[in-house]
C-alpha cells in the first residue's frame, strides 16, 4: 500500500462508483426530512473559483452527516440561468445565449462533481428550460389573477449600457449592480408584483426565522414600517388639498414651509407662470438622478418655489410650497411639511433659501393626530419591478388585443416561449418586439390579431420560486405536487451569501406567502434556517476577480491537493461566515495529515481510548450541528497526534467522523476494511456522555475579574474545594490582603471570581 494517498486514482473511483450506484438519490416520500438547500449559481463562463464551493461543502459535510443519523435527506442542484449576465457575455462572444449558457452549465457541473458533492442529480432544474420557465409563467398569471401583478405607467430605474429597467435593489450607490453604469431616470409602462400588501406579514414573521440577525436587521430596514399620521394642508387658492405623511404630527405648530417631490401630480396645477420654466428645468434635472443619489444624507440639498402656498392647519399661516429632488413621490404621499426647527434636513434647506424658522411648542402626538390628521402606517418597501427589456428571461404571459384589452395567455398555451428569429442586441426596447414568429397570435377572448408583451421577467422571478419545484422536478401537470411539497417543504437549512438579504431572499419570502394565501402550500416561509458564508478572498487579502489576477481555480487546486484536501482546507480557513484569504500553504498541512490518515490505517493495533473517542464524537456532532467546520477539522488533526493507539473498533469510529468531510478516502480506507457497504451509509456513531467529561480541569482564579491564579483540579470539583485551594495561593492571597470578600462567582470547571471592598 502506497505511503501517501493518491488522490487522483481514488476519488475518480469513488465518484463513479457513487453516481453508478445511485448513492445520493432522494427517496420519492421521506419518513423523516431534512431538506438542504445552498443558493443555486449563476453558471457564468469563467467556471467556480474557490470561493464558489465552500458553502457547498458545508451542505455536503451536513447532508451526509443527516444521512447517518437516518434522515431521508433531499440536496438537490441547479442553475440560475436567465438574466443579463448570461445576456451580456453571449453578446460578447457573438453567440446565442442558449448555447453559451448550455456550454456553462456542463462546466460549473463537472467542477462541483470533482469536489464529490453528494447531490441528487436526477433533480437538476435549470430556469431557462422552457419546462422551468413555463411555471414561472403560471405563477405570474396566478398572481395576475389575484390582483397581485399589475402595469403602470412609473418612473424606473435605467441603466443606459444594459438599455433596461433595474429594481431598487438592483442599484447600488446610483449604479447599476451589474455593470457599474450611472442609473437614470424613464417613465415607462411597467408590470409589478404588489409586495407591499405583504408588508406587515413579512416584517412581524421574521421573528420565527433561525437567521443570522444582520440579515433579519436588513430586510426589517428595507421594509421601513412607520407609524405617524396623514395631514391635508389646503391650498392658499382654496382649491387643492397637499396630503403629507409625518412620523411627527407633534411639530405642526414649527411647520414653515412644504416641499413636494419633482413627480408630484399637483404640480402643474398649482406651479404659478412666474416659476414654470425654473420649476420645469429642475424636474428635468432630477430625471437624470436616482433614488439614492436624490436622498444621500450628505448631499447639498438644492429646491424651487412654485409660486404657491398652503396653509398650515394649526398655526392658519400661509407657507410656501417647494419642489426638491430629496422628497420621493414613491415615499408617503410624495409631500412632506418641513419643520426646521426639529428636522437637520429642513433647517439645511430653509437657511439656504432663508425661510423662516419656528421653535414652536410641541403638541402630544395623539392630540395632534386627532385634531388634525388621520393615524397612518407607512412602507419604505415598494413594489417589485418585474419588466426588463432584454431577451434572455422569461417572457411574460400577456397579450394585448385593441378590441378586448389585456388577457392572459390561457394555461394550456404556456410556456411563451423565446423565439429564436431574433438578434438579442439591446436598443431599448425589448428585442422580442422584432420576432414575426412571436408577435404572431390570436386574442384568447374573441379570436382577432393581437400581439404579446414583450417584455421578459425579472431573474429574480425564477429564483424566488425554485426551492418548490426541486420537491417535484419532472411534474408537467403542476409547479409541484402538493403532497410532495408537503413532505420536503420548508427547507430545513439554506446556504448562501448574505449578499442576498434583501432581494432573493425577500421575494422568495413574498412568493412564499402568496402560494399560502393561494391555497398551494401548507407554510408561510420558505427557509426555517439560514447561514452565510463569508468571501474566500484572494492570497493578497483582496476579493478575487480576474482584473487583480489573484483567482484560484479549483480545478489546479483539486488536481495538485485532491478533492478532500480541498474541502477540508476550505473548511478549516475559518469560521463559515467570516470573509478570509486563500493561502495554498495552508492546504498543504491539510494534505499532509490525510496522508497521516492514510498512513494510520497500516499501524492501529488495539488500545484504550474510549474516553478520547467519545470526546471527539461528541465535539464533531456538535461543531457539524453548530456550523463550527473550522473546530471540526482542528479537533481531527489533535485527535491523531494524541492518539497513537487506536482499537479498530475506535479506527472505524473515526473513520466515518472523518467521512463527511473527506469522503473519497474514508471510503476507500473502510473497504480496505473488508467493509461491503459504503461508508456513507453507516450509522452515526453515538457517545457516553460520562466518558465525554474531562478527568482534570483547569479553574481560573479571579479577584475582581482580573486574572491571578489558574489551578488544577479533579472535573466537578465543589466551590468550597475550589475557594479553599485559591486561598491559599500566594498571589491571590497577596491580592485579598486587607480586603474583605463581598461575593464569590463560582461556574464549575470554569473560573472563580473574587468581589472585594
Amino acid at each position: 500500500m502506497p505511503e501517501i494517498y493518491d488522490h487522483k486514482t481514488i476519488e475518480k473511483k469513488w465518484q463513479e462508483a457513487w453516481e453508478k450506484m445511485q448513492l445520493y438519490k432522494t427517496p420519492e416520500h421521506p419518513k423523516k426530512k431534512q431538506y438542504i438547500l445552498d443558493m443555486f449559481p449563476y453558471p457564468s463562463g469563467v467556471g467556480l473559483h474557490v470561493g464558489h464551493p465552500e458553502g457547498y461543502t458545508a451542505t455536503d459535510i451536513l447532508s451526509r452527516f443527516m444521512r447517518m443519523q437516518g434522515f431521508d435527506v433531499l440536496h438537490p442542484m441547479g442553475w440560475d440561468a436567465f438574466g443579463l449576465p448570461a445576456e451580456n457575455y453571449a453578446i460578447k462572444e457573438g453567440i446565442a445565449p442558449a448555447e453559451s449558457i448550455a456550454k456553462n452549465i456542463n462546466r460549473f457541473r463537472e467542477q462541483i462533481k470533482s469536489i464529490g458533492l453528494s447531490y441528487d442529480w436526477s433533480r437538476e432544474l435549470n430556469t431557462s428550460d422552457p419546462e422551468y420557465y413555463k411555471w414561472t409563467q403560471w405563477l405570474f398569471l396566478q398572481l395576475y389573477k389575484k390582483g397581485l401583478a399589475y402595469k403602470k405607467e412609473a418612473y424606473v430605474n435605467w441603466c443606459p449600457k444594459d438599455q433596461t429597467v433595474l429594481a431598487n435593489e438592483q442599484v447600488i450607490d446610483g449604479c447599476c449592480e451589474r455593470c457599474g453604469t450611472v442609473v437614470v431616470q424613464k417613465l415607462l409602462s411597467q408590470w409589478f408584483f404588489k409586495i407591499t400588501d405583504y408588508a406587515d406579514r413579512l416584517l412581524n414573521e421574521l421573528t420565527k426565522l433561525n437567521w443570522p440577525e444582520p440579515i433579519k436587521l436588513m430586510q426589517k430596514n428595507w421594509i421601513g414600517r412607520s407609524e405617524g399620521a396623514e395631514i391635508e394642508f389646503e391650498l392658499e387658492n382654496g382649491k387643492e388639498k397637499i396630503k403629507v405623511f409625518t412620523t411627527r404630527p407633534d411639530t405642526l405648530f414649527g411647520a414653515t414651509y412644504m416641499v413636494l417631490s419633482p413627480e408630484h401630480s399637483l404640480l402643474p396645477q398649482i406651479t404659478t407662470a412666474d416659476r414654470k420654466k425654473a420649476v420645469n428645468e429642475y424636474i428635468e434635472k432630477t430625471k437624470a438622478k436616482s433614488e439614492l443619489e436624490r436622498t444621500a444624507l450628505e448631499k447639498v440639498k438644492t429646491g424651487e418655489f412654485t409660486g404657491a402656498f398652503a396653509i398650515n392647519p394649526a398655526t392658519k399661516e400661509k407657507i410656501p410650497v417647494w419642489i426638491a429632488d430629496y422628497v420621493l413621490a414613491t415615499y408617503g404621499t410624495g409631500a412632506i411639511m418641513a419643520v426646521p426647527a426639529h428636522d437637520e434636513r429642513d433647517r439645511q434647506f430653509a437657511e439656504k433659501y432663508d425661510i423662516p424658522i419656528a421653535d414652536k411648542p410641541l403638541m402630544p402626538i395623539p392630540e395632534a393626530i386627532k385634531k388634525f390628521g388621520t393615524k397612518k402606517i407607512q412602507y419604505k418597501l415598494r413594489d417589485w419591478l418585474i419588466s426588463r427589456q432584454r431577451y434572455w428571461g422569461a417572457p411574460i404571459p400577456i397579450i394585448y388585443c385593441d378590441k378586448c384589452g389585456m388577457s392572459p395567455v390561457p394555461d394550456e398555451d404556456l410556456p411563451v416561449k423565446l423565439p429564436d428569429d431574433v438578434d438579442f442586441i439591446p436598443t431599448g426596447e425589448s428585442p422580442l418586439a422584432r420576432s414575426k414568429k412571436f408577435n404572431d397570435v390570436k386574442c384568447p377572448k374573441c379570436e382577432g390579431p393581437a400581439r404579446r408583451d414583450h417584455d421578459t421577467m425579472d431573474t429574480f422571478v425564477d429564483s424566488s420560486w425554485y426551492f418548490f419545484r426541486f420537491a417535484d422536478p419532472h411534474n408537467d401537470k403542476s409547479f409541484a405536487d402538493k403532497k410532495k411539497m408537503k413532505e420536503w417543504l420548508p427547507v430545513d437549512t439554506y446556504v448562501g451569501g448574505a449578499e442576498h438579504a434583501v432581494l432573493h431572499l425577500m421575494y422568495a419570502r413574498f412568493f412564499t406567502k402568496a402560494l399560502f394565501d393561494l391555497g398551494y402550500v401548507n407554510f408561510e416561509e420558505p427557509f426555517i434556517k439560514l447561514r452565510n458564508q463569508g468571501l474566500i478572498l484572494g492570497p493578497d487579502g483582496e476579493k478575487m476577480s480576474k482584473s487583480r489576477g489573484n483567482v484560484i481555480n479549483p480545478d489546479e487546486v483539486i488536481e495538485q491537493f485532491g478533492a478532500d484536501a480541498f474541502r477540508m482546507y476550505e473548511m478549516f480557513l475559518g469560521p463559515l461566515e467570516d470573509a478570509k484569504p486563500w493561502q495554498t500553504n495552508g492546504i498543504v498541512g491539510v494534505k499532509r495529515f490525510l496522508d497521516k490518515v492514510w498512513r494510520y490505517q497500516q499501524v492501529f493495533e488495539a488500545g484504550t481510548d474510549n474516553k478520547q473517542i467519545n470526546k471527539l464524537t461528541k465535539k464533531i456532532t456538535s461543531d457539524i450541528e453548530n456550523f463550527k467546520f473550522n473546530t471540526a477539522v482542528a479537533s481531527f488533526m489533535e485527535f491523531l497526534n494524541e492518539n497513537k493507539q487506536l482499537s479498530k473498533e475506535n479506527w472505524e469510529t473515526f473513520l466515518i467522523l472523518l467521512a463527511p468531510f473527506a469522503p473519497h478516502m474514508t471510503e476507500d480506507l473502510w473497504h480496505q476494511l473488508k467493509h461491503k457497504e459504503s461508508i456513507h451509509t453507516q450509522s452515526w456513531p453515538k457517545y457516553n456522555e460520562k466518558l465525554t467529561k474531562e478527568e482534570t480541569v483547569t479553574v481560573v482564579v479571579q479577584v475582581l475579574g482580573r486574572v491571578r491564579a489558574s489551578l488544577a483540579f479533579s472535573s466537578g470539583a465543589s466551590q468550597s474545594e475550589v475557594k479553599e485551594k485559591a486561598l491559599a495561593d500566594a498571589n491571590v492571597k497577596r491580592h485579598l490582603e486587607g480586603k474583605e470578600i463581598v461575593k464569590e462567582i463560582f461556574v464549575q470547571d470554569k473560573l472563580i471570581n473574587f468581589v472585594v471592598e
